[in-house]
């Protein structure tokens, strides 16, 4: 059991890494706050394996809930994720004139 947790604490961790830099390197602005999202969710989850459930609860409750929800309301309110959307749009009408 416990070579099972040790397992799953390295998964968890190489996955933390992978949200970290995918938040990093991410080009839309959606994206990284849906990847900064998991990556807290993550985190709570090591607090958990770490017997820490008082800091489990804060950052999921910090982390992924009201950081979430106010980076979502900013990039709202300067329109970025509108941009977003936008730049979605022309690409996905490419594909349908290259398949005319």
């Amino acid at each position: 059991m416990e070579q099972f947790i040790a397992v799953v604490r390295i998964l968890l961790l190489l996955s933390l890494i992978i949200c970290a830099v995918a938040t990093a390197l991410s080009k839309r602005v959606m994206q990284a706050l849906i990847i900064f999202t998991c990556y807290s969710l993550i985190m709570s989850v090591l607090w958990l394996l770490l017997r820490s459930p008082d800091l489990a609860i804060t950052e999921a409750a910090v982390g992924a809930g009201v950081d979430g929800v106010l980076f979502f309301l900013t990039l709202r309110k300067l329109h970025l994720i509108d941009k977003d959307e936008e730049e979605a749009i022309p690409e996905e009408e490419e594909g349908v004139k290259d398949e005319n």
